[in-house]
């Protein structure tokens, strides 16, 4: 009952995670709003209402605020692990400006609450489930340390406009999610979409980036929407809460497992020369399961296997 009432706004609503967000709050009897820019939304619905502009304009952005309640934030630049130094430093200068228009934008609407995406990699280098309050301020993993610096300056933004203004603002530090909409092209894909892409096209090499030890904590899609209306519910008071499956699975794994469902029978050649990123990131979940009653309904074994035949018949024909 607590979305039904209320107007949500989510941008980026044409994209992966703005997506599934919608679809959450719809099914969760939400009214929704998407907030669009160059791409037409996924989501085809005649409850859904639209606005298109560019919410680095101040004006659009006031704009798209008009009437809401509830704000998700799930817009912004995305790149993949080859991507060069000048691309990643492009995409930090666009999202500082998005993020920090949309949180000004927010303030200024009297929007009652919004939910800002921070990220796992703002952590330092960590051998286990990180919490929380081990992050202080220390630096991240050097392959992250522009993209992490980043995720935190938006956790400072928004803790000013909730410590100076009426806006509640819920704060997430998500793990690497995957699903279905996810961007499969090649030169901007993450790791899943890559292999999935590639498994499904019979590729062959079949090459992967790293040694294949890599440990990550992926979370499906649905689950992380999920998450992310129980964050903005029950823990609006602008604290870091980390959402992700909480057991981290090897690249090794997520390989066989994409493979295996892919039908794709070849021997997966494995290269430490190329770019990778952290050895080990995982986060620890209990403060998530403890405040938001969040745990994680997709196995990542079903995930991956779902996904690939989502993709495959996408791409049929």
């Amino acid at each position: 009952m607590f979305f039904k009432p209320r107007l949500s706004l989510v941008t980026g609503g044409a994209g992966f995670i703005g997506t599934h967000l919608a679809k959450a709050l719809l099914n969760q009897g939400g009214r929704v709003r998407l907030a669009l820019h160059q791409r037409a939304p996924i989501i085809s619905d005649a409850s859904v209402e639209t606005v298109s502009g560019d919410l680095t304009d101040p004006a659009q952005c006031l704009r798209a605020m008009q009437g809401v309640q509830l704000v998700f934030h799930a817009a912004g630049a995305v790149s993949g692990a080859g991507g060069s130094p000048e691309d990643a430093m492009a995409g930090i200068v666009k999202n500082l400006n998005l993020t920090a228009q949309v949180l000004h934008a927010a303030w200024a609407a009297k929007v009652e609450r919004i939910l800002i995406f921070s990220s796992s990699t703002v952590y330092p280098e960590s051998d286990h489930p990180i919490r929380e309050d081990e992050l202080s301020e220390q630096a991240p993993h050097p392959a992250y340390l522009g993209y992490g610096r980043m995720r935190r300056y938006f956790e400072h933004l928004a803790e000013f406009v909730a410590s100076r203004s009426t806006v509640k603002v819920a704060l997430v530090r998500p793990t690497a999610v995957y699903g279905p909409h996810d961007d499969f092209e090649p030169g901007s894909s993450h790791v899943i979409p890559a292999l999935v892409r590639r498994a499904v096209e019979k590729s062959n090499p079949f090459e992967v980036w790293g040694s294949g030890n890599e440990m990550r904590d992926f979370l499906h899609v649905e689950d992380f929407a999920r998450g992310c209306l129980l964050a903005i519910e029950k823990h609006a008071v602008c604290d870091p809460v980390n959402i992700g499956y909480g057991t981290a699975i090897s690249i090794r794994e997520v390989v066989e497992t994409i493979l295996r469902a892919a039908g794709h029978q070849v021997t997966p050649r494995f290269d430490p020369s190329k770019p990778t990123t952290i050895p080990v990131r995982t986060v620890d979940t209990s403060k998530a399961r403890r405040l938001l009653g969040f745990e994680p309904q997709i196995p990542i074994e079903t995930g991956l296997s779902d996904l690939v035949r989502w993709y495959a018949a996408r791409t049929a024909g």
